[in-house]
């Protein structure tokens, strides 16, 4: 079986809300989606962050695919190798894009599930976690937010039954350590979180860390930026400490542990590369005793199925995941089931899911008229 085409789209779909965080409100995704065709007629689908610019670098590759196996990922990540180091994010994302349309091939040749091309299932069910931000409270200020914050996050976990709410935290810490005692308050047992994405000093992490530690937290997400300034945090707070930010390359692994800045580090199939370096990732954390969780890059149906199925076959990943899934108003596929706060891994051949053309086609123009959705 030979790669004969790739095909590449960049669509934009809507959230349902504005989804604020310390550095932007996004009313909006975009994400590049890739289909490789081969010459037996099996088609893999695959989804990444990010608009055109990933698009463009996916292009650059078709010529290297065509007439190669969708099974020699591999080999397709060795001839690549040098694209993250010219373009970091953009180029980890573009590599990902293919490497999950390959699966989705491999899947769909064997009649296998990606799931069971890891390893086998270890769970059905994937746990979320519910995502709450300022937006969610609008017009409440000062001593109103917090209290408005709390209603609102018990209104989401009554109707989708989360086990995990993080707080998408602010640059004013104090308000944000306001908003988690009501929060918690409210809700005295579910896991709480907060990640400021590194908006806040280090002094200000710790004494937000400090006061924070009464409140139980599941974990306290990059409060602060870089390596040293969350081993400084580490050395004073009880709590642990989780990065997407400062741990996001293998490179980055052996520092962070040398300074034991972090307690449980954040994979992510699209900003790691794929999904053997994903799950390269969880061995790693669990050969280091340290926990690991999925950040969300605002996936769709197609990225999310594929973070299913890591998750699915992953023991260390037994937390709720971060996904903005349930926050879109729309999918380019039928979409996905929350029940209980848990989508159900998709069982079927490859990532297990079927890609609506229409939609796929209809907000690819959204794209081509309104460009990519930066906020």
């Amino acid at each position: 079986m030979k790669i004969t085409d790739v095909d590449v789209w960049v669509v934009n779909l809507p959230l349902v809300n504005p989804f604020t965080s310390s550095f932007e409100t996004k009313t909006g995704e975009t994400r590049t989606v890739v289909r490789v065709r081969t010459d037996t007629g099996v088609e893999g689908w695959g989804e990444t962050m990010w608009g055109r610019p990933v698009a463009a670098i996916v292009r650059r590759m078709i010529p290297d695919l065509i007439g190669t196996s969708p099974f020699a990922v591999e080999s397709f990540h060795r001839r690549q190798h040098m694209i993250p180091f010219f373009y970091g994010y953009l180029g980890y994302a573009a590599i990902a894009a293919v490497d999950v349309a390959c699966w989705d091939a491999m899947g769909k040749a064997t009649g296998q599930s990606v799931t069971d091309l890891l390893g086998g299932p270890v769970r059905d069910e994937v746990p979320i976690t519910a995502l709450i931000t300022r937006a969610d409270a609008p017009g409440a200020t000062g001593a109103d937010l917090p209290k408005a914050m709390a209603e609102h996050a018990v209104r989401v976990v009554a109707e989708g039954g989360f086990e995990a709410v993080k707080l998408k935290g602010t640059r004013d810490c104090r308000g944000d350590v306001a908003v988690l005692r009501a929060v918690r308050e409210a809700l005295p047992d579910l896991n709480l979180r907060v990640d400021p994405n590194a908006a806040w000093s280090v002094p200000d992490s710790v004494r937000a860390g400090i006061a924070l530690e009464e409140l139980d937290l599941e974990y306290l997400e990059d409060p602060c930026a870089g390596i040293e300034g969350m081993s400084q945090v580490k050395a004073k707070v009880r709590i642990p400490l989780c990065t997407n930010m400062c741990v996001v390359r293998f490179e980055e692994f052996a520092p962070a542990m040398r300074l034991n800045a972090v307690d449980v580090i954040h994979g992510d199939v699209y900003k790691w590369g794929g999904i053997a370096a994903t799950k390269a990732l969880a061995a790693h954390c669990e050969t280091f005793g340290l926990g690991m969780n999925l950040h969300s890059g605002g996936e769709l149906g197609i990225a999310t199925a594929a973070h299913l199925a890591v998750v699915a076959s992953t023991p260390v990943l037994s937390r709720a995941i971060d996904s903005m899934y349930y926050l879109h108003a729309d999918d380019i596929i039928e979409p996905l089931h929350l029940e209980n706060g848990r989508l159900r891994v998709p069982s079927g051949p490859g990532l297990g899911v079927t890609v609506d053309e229409e939609k796929l086609l209809h907000y690819a123009a959204v794209n081509e008229r309104d460009g990519d959705l930066t906020g």
